[in-house]
């Protein structure tokens, strides 16, 4: 069993209703798919060297994302406009796990239901010749992870 690499992968957003997608593998770094289960805990009378544990309701992360940005680069910044002057409108993200050949699929998670929620410009430095890079935060509803075709 091989583990996966953190920096072979991909991200797809594909906005509803189009037909393309919105973006498409051009970031640095992804991090937040991540999810968690809301415990319940209940004592019962007369036990107190137990106590019951109850599944309670699933919470889902935020997903944070990270690129250079370029003058071709404003696709993010018209659909953060796009989903303030809509706030119902969707998207689905996918992000691709690849193998360490950089071509074969090794997992894909779908998160779905995506609103952008933050999206933060480049802090700009003069003295420091860094490339300047833009950052977006993706709420999302739910997630599946899938094994690689």
């Amino acid at each position: 069993m091989r583990p996966f690499t953190a920096f072979n992968f991909a991200v797809e957003i594909v906005p509803e209703g189009a037909s393309a997608p919105l973006v498409n593998a051009a970031f640095s770094d992804c991090d937040g798919i991540e999810m968690a289960m809301d415990v319940k805990t209940i004592r019962e009378g007369g036990s107190n060297d137990r106590q019951i544990r109850l599944a309670g309701p699933a919470t889902f992360g935020q997903l944070t994302l990270k690129r250079g940005m370029s003058e071709d680069s404003f696709e993010l910044w018209r659909w953060m406009s796009d989903s303030l002057a809509h706030p119902g409108k969707r998207a689905q993200a996918t992000v691709v796990f690849y193998g360490s050949d950089g071509a074969s699929e090794r997992a894909r998670v779908v998160l779905q239901r995506c609103l952008p929620v933050k999206l933060k410009a480049p802090s700009l430095i003069a003295k420091d010749g860094a490339i300047a890079v833009e950052e977006l935060q993706i709420a999302y509803e739910s997630f599946t992870m899938q094994p690689g075709k």
